[in-house]
């Protein structure tokens, strides 16, 4: 079992910063405080659904919005 370090993390229990580890035991995900032993089984939410912006359209999407405008060239003046 691979376990790492979560920068900046804080126990909940002993308030120690730098002392928790991650680890995935049995498809569930753990953390654990080296320093006073505390362990807790993490929960995470579901993702939302990213809203739409200009920036996180595909190109399908792109492309369908792109208009097209032909221009007829004028007729010879003298």
């Amino acid at each position: 079992m691979k376990k790492r370090f979560i920068a900046g993390a804080v126990c909940p229990k002993c308030s120690q910063m730098d002392k928790v580890v991650m680890y995935k035991e049995d498809d569930s995900d753990w953390r654990e405080c080296v320093a006073c032993g505390f362990k807790d089984k993490m929960h995470f939410q579901t993702k939302a659904r990213e809203l739409e912006t200009r920036v996180n359209v595909t190109e399908v999407e792109k492309a369908q919005e792109v208009q097209v405008i032909e221009l007829q060239p004028l007729g010879k003046k003298h």
